[in-house]
């Protein structure tokens, strides 16, 4: 494999693991379309990996778009803001994706979507007033993991880091937001890039992306060679699931392998999605946090698939509606990706953050293999990025022999779904790495 980088070929780093997935990247032609205000959200408090957010308003309370409702002193964690103007209605739980319920605040909106009188482009004289303006912005990962932004950018000094990863390998089925901003926005991903090497001291930047993404490539390139300083180098990696792992595509980038147990940070690299990045090339030029956030809408099950630009906190039925609605033969809805998005058991949710993705499937789409017995065949083993072997952790599961979960590093796992996809005996592994994670937490707390 062989990738161009700002004029110059350099052989790929090729990682262990990985599946071939189709790609169904069915909206990759449709332009980001603005979903009108609805008129009512419902904004989680944990909407990031990390410590959840206190609401700073009460019932009854009149808000604008962009001005706090919840935050917390704690590190790992980011502020929420109203995403419409109008009235806070209530306080109290709600339901997640996942199942788990979190303190929400609802706002029932004027209709208006009146801005904030405090949004003003933030005055940064040093990396201390940028990391702040990072932080105030309320930006997590908006490729679905969800880590507060700002931590990443609070360097440990014995940990020089002299490269930024952008992540917009989007190697997910049917997820094309990444791939659309690329395209749409490319001079806010090449202007946000000089913004964070200057303030943070890294002198130069990979853009990561698959190579079934020629256009973006295109584009990445076009603009950075017009505007940049010949630091940001745009990379063709080869397209494989999970390409966009943290550690896969670090090593993609660099040929430098993170350790078990270790961040990128501790082989120089910072990893920040793509639109994360321009994201915030946007808020420094308009002070407006992040309150909504594009997804795509797609599936076999969906009337009209598209890409949508939704304010947090909506309703993900009326996101679908929106979209057509459903078809008659609906099976299956996830949020996220079909690898590693979440089944869910009612769209009667909100739109958080972390949700790149709305997938609707029909009947017969998604093909349940049969579980069988294991044959041994090493397959799971071999496709796990991460080395592990599940059918291993299986067995322990099963046994409830946590000093065997422990010495199979199954911590290490980032449930990407590979080795269930791999599978020949269907075996559901992904359900039993989740489980021996959580026995092993369990385990913990218990001493």
């Amino acid at each position: 494999m062989i990738k161009h980088i700002a004029g110059v070929l350099h052989p790929a780093a090729k990682g262990r693991g990985g599946v071939k997935v189709p790609h169904n990247k069915n909206t990759e032609n449709c332009r980001i379309i603005r979903m009108p205000a609805p008129e009512m959200v419902v904004l989680p408090m944990q909407q990031h990996i990390g410590a959840p957010c206190s609401p700073t308003v009460q019932v009854g309370d009149t808000v604008k778009v962009g001005q706090v409702i919840g935050d917390t002193d704690k590190f790992i964690s980011a502020p929420i803001h109203a995403s419409v103007s109008g009235t806070v209605t209530k306080i109290a739980d709600t339901v997640l994706a996942n199942g788990r319920l979190a303190p929400a605040v609802t706002i029932e909106s004027d209709g208006e979507m009146a801005l904030f009188e405090g949004i003003a482009p933030p005055v940064i004289n040093n990396v201390e007033d940028f990391i702040k303006a990072v932080r105030d912005s309320g930006l997590v990962g908006l490729g679905g993991a969800g880590f507060p932004s700002h931590v990443k950018f609070h360097l440990d000094p014995k940990k020089p880091i002299d490269t930024i990863v952008v992540n917009a390998a989007e190697c997910e089925p049917y997820i094309t937001v990444d791939y659309r901003e690329c395209i749409d926005n490319t001079l806010y991903i090449i202007r946000s890039l000089m913004i964070i090497k200057e303030y943070l001291g890294i002198p130069k930047a990979v853009i990561a992306v698959e190579d079934n993404k020629p256009k973006a490539i295109e584009a990445l390139q076009k603009v950075a060679d017009e505007i940049g300083d010949g630091s940001i180098k745009v990379m063709q990696l080869k397209s494989r699931y999970p390409q966009g792992a943290e550690k896969m595509i670090v090593y993609s980038a660099t040929g430098r392998k993170i350790p078990f147990g270790k961040l990128p940070a501790d082989v120089g690299c910072i990893v920040m999605n793509v639109t994360s990045t321009a994201f915030i090339g946007r808020y420094l030029e308009t002070g407006k946090p992040l309150v909504s956030r594009s997804l795509t809408v797609d599936g076999s099950a969906i009337l009209k698939p598209q890409n949508v630009r939704v304010p947090i906190g909506t309703n993900l039925n009326e996101l679908i509606d929106f979209c057509g609605g459903f078809k008659p033969d609906l099976d299956k809805v996830i949020a996220g990706g079909p690898m590693m998005g979440t089944a869910l058991v009612s769209t009667d949710v909100p739109v958080i953050k972390s949700y790149n993705a709305v997938l609707a499937f029909s009947k017969g789409t998604m093909k349940d293999k049969p579980d069988n017995d294991c044959i041994r065949c090493g397959r799971c083993s071999q496709v796990c990025p991460m080395g592990l072997m599940p059918t291993n952790v299986m067995r322990s599961v099963k046994a409830k022999d946590i000093d065997g979960l422990k010495a199979s590093n199954v911590v290490a796992c980032m449930q990407c779904g590979t080795c269930a996809y791999a599978c020949p005996a269907g075996r559901p592994l992904v359900q039993y790495l989740v489980l021996a994670k959580d026995m092993i937490r369990e385990d913990g707390a218990k001493k």
